[in-house]
């Protein structure tokens, strides 16, 4: 048998491959950079989830130095995705309007792997899965994400392993109000903070998003609207009705989820 060729660069990030997967439905120019930022980010989304995988695993396990290192680079991932914003914020809303039309009635809203990350995270929203109904793998794959232990459930088998009282909301306030005064547990408390960074770079990424689409679209509906009315309850618009049924009038809707709430009340008790 003849030798296998030597490894190369293209050949093992699988380049040619890659370059082959951005295929633009129209002849507008600005679509190709819409495509490769939307790929990107879905790449990203899929390093941020094994990060997170393994970072729930960490803590689990007791490790809290093994899962600080890793939630470190999840905080840079998570603002690297935020910078795909301005790249789209190039293109004027009229170059969007070229090929805009033949996106529906796909939407960012109907990203498998961002809503797993919600879900890891400790956003498990059922109703989500409402907007797969035309995807088996992506809803089965929610479902599974489902019946997972999430981060927060990490962290609070951490505090119960350290003999820490958490078997309520409350008392899992009152133990993160104590974490914070640092006196003892220095490692639990720098988990905490690193998990605010992580919930607040998210929040972050979650405004700049609001910015970019009404930019780009104003009060418009969103390509996906119907699938969002059907995971949010809410009727499809009728004439008149096209600001409060917006793409942006959902997303706004959103910049106040947070990972882990009892992280962020903490911090209105805790005292020197």
């Amino acid at each position: 048998m003849a030798d296998a060729p030597p490894l190369t660069y293209g050949r093992y990030l699988r380049v040619p491959d890659l370059l082959r997967l951005q295929h633009r439905l129209t002849e507008a120019h600005d679509e190709l950079q819409f495509i490769v930022v939307h790929q990107v980010f879905e790449l990203w989304f899929k390093l941020l989830l094994f990060e997170l995988e393994a970072i729930r695993a960490a803590i689990f396990a007791g490790d809290v130095g093994g899962a600080l290192h890793l939630l470190r680079r999840a905080h840079e991932i998570v603002k690297v995705l935020t910078t795909g914003w301005p790249v789209i914020e190039t293109m004027r809303p009229v170059d969007f309007l070229e090929f805009r039309s033949e996106l529906k009635p796909a939407s960012g809203f109907q990203s498998v792997q961002f809503r797993e990350i919600e879900y890891i995270s400790n956003l498990k929203d059922p109703k989500y899965l409402e907007a797969f109904r035309e995807d088996a793998e992506g809803a089965q794959r929610l479902r599974a994400r489902l019946e997972e232990p999430t981060l927060w459930d990490a962290f609070v088998a951490l505090l119960r392993s350290r003999g820490k009282p958490a078997g309520s909301d409350e008392e899992i306030l009152q133990t993160v109000i104590q974490l914070q005064r640092r006196t003892e547990d220095h490692d639990l408390y720098e988990l905490v903070e690193a998990l605010v960074t992580y919930d607040q770079l998210f929040a972050a990424w979650r405004a700049r998003h609001v910015l970019m689409t009404e930019r780009m679209i104003g009060a418009r509906p969103g390509t996906g609207q119907l699938a969002v009315a059907k995971v949010v309850g809410e009727e499809a618009p009728a004439p008149g009705e096209i600001e409060y049924f917006s793409g942006v009038h959902y997303l706004r809707t959103t910049t106040d989820k947070r990972f882990f709430p009892l992280l962020w009340e903490s911090r209105t008790f805790v005292e020197r």
